[in-house]
């Protein structure tokens, strides 16, 4: 079982996450047609140009030297296609047009821009590229660079910053919800490992199926850009890695009361799952209804989801619920309940639970003593 979910999560490792654009309709879309049309008949990229700005640098005429030959650098650059400057268009580090009455919107009062066409997909990986070596480039004067492209690597830039602290967050807060309500330190992080290995066999399915371009006669055409829209990770773990401790807590919560009340620890995990397991298991059946509807929706990200969404409830919810847990439970037999005790103290006086601990039963009293009292 954890071999087929090591080899479903495989192809994750190639995983490429882009910003939504036209391509992410229906192929049938006059969108998506045009700007297929433009990209293969006409070779231009215009929609997805850089723009480099250069504020307060004064009178931009008194600096046309100055850019003309930054335009020229920038043009000579790797997969750009041309670039437009108050001077003129530069192709190939060489000037090709002389500047017009339309090349005067290049220039304000103190300030000037540029604009760099790429001659490839601008939000793939090499328009990122071109915008880092645009930033790194020397300039005759402070410039900042925006555009699709731009705004492509500053989002998932900003992404890669706040996200290891934003798992950190989850995880520690998942962590301690779990040992309030086991009063176990290994159970908690069994649960989350399995929620990321079948995370990670769900985003590799995706990988599979909508980046690489197969099995689109199961879920539908849609025009394959090599990478996945970068919503649909992140919408896609948040929901499924919430709904899987959910099912977590149904599970263990069950199985924490009955290993209080009997402290068989495999008589607990077994009666657990056959109070809760089928509940279990329809809850995610219905859920995984309400979300494969997507795929039939001609928006590639909407399909995504409504691929990745029911599969990770499902996997989760029998591969996983169902099978590995109680397996790991049953193979650690009494250590799975195991805390030191400063922390097994804790838990006592604060720990969840659904009913309030059982009073000390009072001693018989029978009939003839109680006469006797009397």
């Amino acid at each position: 079982m954890l071999a087929l979910m090591a080899f479903l999560a495989s192809p994750v490792v190639d995983l490429n996450m882009r910003l939504a654009d036209e391509q992410m309709l229906p192929k049938s879309s006059q969108s998506a047609q045009v700007a297929k049309i433009i990209q293969k008949g006409f070779n231009n990229r215009e929609a997805q140009a850089m723009t480099v700005v250069a504020r307060d640098i004064g009178n931009p005429a008194q600096h046309e030297q100055q850019i003309g030959s930054y335009a020229e650098k920038l043009s000579a650059l790797p997969d750009v296609a041309r670039v437009d400057a108050l001077t003129g268009s530069y192709v190939q580090g060489k000037q090709v047009a002389p500047a017009t009455d339309f090349s005067r919107h290049y220039g304000a009062a103190d300030s000037t821009y540029l604009s760099v066409v790429p001659a490839v997909d601008g939000l793939g990986s090499k328009g990122e590229d071109i915008v880092k070596r645009i930033r790194t480039q020397d300039a005759p004067f402070p410039v900042t660079v925006g555009g699709q492209p731009a705004t492509s690597v500053d989002t998932f830039d900003l992404l890669k910053d706040k996200l290891p602290l934003a798992l950190g967050i989850l995880a520690l807060g998942t962590y301690l919800l779990l040992f309030l309500l086991t009063g176990s330190l290994l159970l908690p992080l069994i649960a989350m490992i399995l929620s990321f290995l079948s995370l990670s066999a769900t985003f590799g399915s995706l990988v599979y199926v909508f980046q690489d371009g197969h099995l689109k006669w199961l879920v539908g055409d849609f025009i394959n850009t090599g990478s996945i829209t970068w919503t649909v990770p992140i919408l896609v773990t948040t929901i499924t890695f919430g709904l899987s401790m959910d099912y977590a807590v149904f599970i263990l919560s069950r199985v924490k009361e009955e290993y209080d009340r009997t402290g068989d620890n495999q008589l607990s995990v077994a009666t657990g799952l056959e109070k809760v397991g089928k509940v279990v298991t329809y809850a995610a059946v219905i859920l995984s209804l309400v979300f494969i509807v997507m795929i039939s929706s001609g928006i590639s990200y909407l399909k995504a989801m409504g691929l990745g969404i029911p599969l990770a409830i499902l996997m989760d919810s029998t591969l996983v619920r169902g099978i590995l847990l109680p397996a790991a439970m049953r193979l650690l037999g009494g250590a799975t309940w195991w805390a030191p005790g400063p922390l097994r103290r804790f838990h006592d006086r604060y720990g969840i639970s659904e009913s309030a601990p059982e009073p000390a039963r009072a001693a018989a009293v029978s009939p003839a003593s109680a006469g006797s009292r009397s």
